[in-house]
């Protein structure tokens, strides 16, 4: 008869117990103050940078081989001979429209058969 009324007492204990619990989720603050939370909450929406649109080499008619990204947002960028080359950015006309032109380069086309400088080049 001891042994139920044990049992019974303990579950009535551990009932008590985890009914004092508090089911609400403990919010942590008092930490120090961030130094930027104003100038973060009035800062302007993050632009992210262009992606790649197509990535093409072309060997042109004197043989000159010119690597060419091709960006999101109407330009590219071109290296002449290896991809370790120093890059060079190109930008689209009025509208985003070829031909892209930089100082020293103009690049028509943006497909396997492009013109650049006046040379005939193809993928």
């Amino acid at each position: 008869m001891t042994k139920p009324l044990l049992l019974a007492a303990a579950a009535s204990a551990a009932l008590l117990t985890l009914s004092a619990c508090n089911r609400e989720p403990e919010v942590v603050g008092g930490g120090p103050a961030d130094p930027q939370a104003e100038a973060l909450k009035n800062a302007p929406p993050i632009e992210l940078p262009p992606s790649i649109a197509a990535s093409k080499q072309y060997r042109c008619s004197d043989n000159s081989l010119y690597i060419v990204d091709f960006y999101s947002n109407d330009t590219a960028t071109i290296r002449v001979g290896s991809r370790e080359a120093a890059r060079t950015i190109l930008t689209a006309g009025e509208g985003g429209a070829p031909p892209y032109t930089a100082e020293g380069y103009s690049l028509s086309g943006n497909g396997d058969n492009v013109t650049i400088n006046g040379k005939s080049c193809h993928t």
